[in-house]
């Protein structure tokens, strides 16, 4: 598995980070997990405003910081 979380390195997207890394552990799961802070990487994605989270190549949250629980469930789909 594959997760990104794209952001220009602000505190949200730091914050969004370390709930990936919460998330996966309460899950059991290990991924590849990257913080993308270069503007035309997070740009191909579509996204309009960050913290954004990529999971295997999809877009599944943007412009908001999930909750480890939220990742969770996220992770589990």
């Amino acid at each position: 598995m594959q997760i990104k979380v794209l952001g220009g390195g602000c505190k949200n997207c730091h914050t969004l980070a370390d709930n990936v890394k919460l998330a996966l552990e309460q899950a059991g799961i290990e991924a590849d997990v990257q913080s993308v802070t270069d503007i035309q990487e997070i740009m191909a994605y579509g996204v309009m405003s960050t913290p954004a989270l990529v999971i295997d190549k999809k877009v599944v949250s943007a412009g908001r910081v999930l909750k480890p629980g939220e990742i969770v469930e996220l992770l589990m789909k």
